[in-house]
């Protein structure tokens, strides 16, 4: 009991000693327009350097996230599937995959898929 108590308040006086010391050894910036302007080789700014994010682009990115992680979680079943059959899995894997082409369906239907229009 007494040896969990030490480890944990050395572990607990350790970290404080690390942040005392990042806090004190840490340079504190002085915030001036000259600093915080983006950088364009030189020239002034033209533009803000904080534009606006494209939403289409953000839920296409999504979506090939969504469809990247599926080839991930399929790719171990194929593998198994060569190894010993079971309908089990394989009606997993149909149901999983069905979901997804739903999905997809809704996606498509919905216009997110459409880049330009």
């Amino acid at each position: 009991m007494l040896s969990s108590f030490l480890s944990g308040a050395i572990a607990v006086g350790l970290s404080i000693v690390v942040m005392l010391l990042g806090w004190v050894l840490s340079k504190r910036a002085i915030s001036d327009r000259e600093k915080n302007s983006p950088f364009e080789c030189g020239f002034d700014p033209i533009k803000s350097a904080r534009l606006p994010f494209s939403l289409r682009f953000f839920l296409l990115a999504i979506i090939f996230l969504i469809f990247d992680v599926e080839i991930v979680l399929l790719f171990p079943v194929l593998v198994s599937m060569f190894g010993s059959f079971s309908l089990k899995i394989l009606i997993g894997c149909s149901i999983f995959l069905v979901i997804l082409i739903v999905g997809l369906f809704h996606e498509w239907n919905e216009g997110s898929l459409d880049w330009a229009q």
